[in-house]
């Protein structure tokens, strides 16, 4: 993991295998601050040469409208490279301000980086193994068939 410091933030860089994880962790005046974020993490993702980012902001108490600007941005920088940005951690409040905006299909909130990687995927993934848990309710007859392959 790797510690950058930008105006207003201190982040916690981490790689993952074709994501980079961030979270940005603000500092005590941050929303005075937050001019630039879109340019820095844009630099950093040119310096992984890695265009799939998720900012985890559970440490941010608020989302300015100058931050979520700022969001937009770089959504639309990595969006020109076949990249994409997402978001987990943010509090109801902090989320309620994107869907204010009407950025929550955009920038859907995730409860966890492992969430925001699958996107959509993991809604879809979860109904699929409901049901097949429930069509093969089977009971005993299945442990025994199961038993029998091993």
């Amino acid at each position: 993991m790797v510690t950058h410091a930008i105006e207003g933030f201190r982040l916690s860089v981490d790689r993952g295998p074709n994501w980079l994880f961030i979270k940005l962790r603000p500092n005590r005046r941050f929303a005075a601050d937050i001019a630039q974020v879109a340019d820095e993490l844009w630099s950093i993702a040119s310096r992984h040469f890695t265009y799939r980012l998720v900012l985890e902001l559970e440490e941010l108490s608020q989302l300015p409208a100058e931050l979520v600007d700022e969001l937009v941005i770089l959504q639309e920088r990595l969006l020109q490279c076949s990249g994409s940005l997402r978001v987990c951690g943010l509090s109801a409040e902090c989320a309620q301000k994107l869907c204010d905006r009407q950025l929550d299909a955009a920038l859907p909130n995730y409860s966890t980086r492992q969430a925001a990687v699958l996107g959509g995927d993991a809604a879809a993934l979860q109904e699929t193994l409901k049901e097949i848990l429930s069509e093969s309710a089977c009971g005993e007859d299945c442990v025994e068939l199961a038993g029998r392959k091993s």
